[in-house]
């Protein structure tokens, strides 16, 4: 789907009010930006992400949540198949 912000789909399809924009960036990685409906700071405060840079805040964030899943949002199939279908 599309909207101002750019590309995007839910990673959890029957909660509408979060969404992950996703493009390419200049050297041809796809990034990532996330963004929820009623948190307005997330998508003012991170910016466009790699998936390694996400790999890196997840592996960090895990050290002191061993149960969390930060990647659970980020799916690089989806996000491939989105923006294969733009071209």
């Amino acid at each position: 789907m599309r909207d101002e912000n750019g590309l995007y789909y839910y990673p959890e399809p029957s909660d509408r009010n979060t969404r992950v924009y996703v493009k390419k960036g200049e050297s041809g990685e796809v990034l990532f930006r996330l963004w929820q409906k009623d948190r307005p700071e997330v998508w003012e405060r991170h910016h466009w992400l790699s998936y390694d840079i996400l790999m890196a805040a997840s592996a960090m964030y895990k050290s002191d949540h061993p149960d969390a899943k930060p990647l659970a949002l980020y799916d690089m199939n989806v996000a491939r198949v989105l923006l294969k279908d733009e071209e």
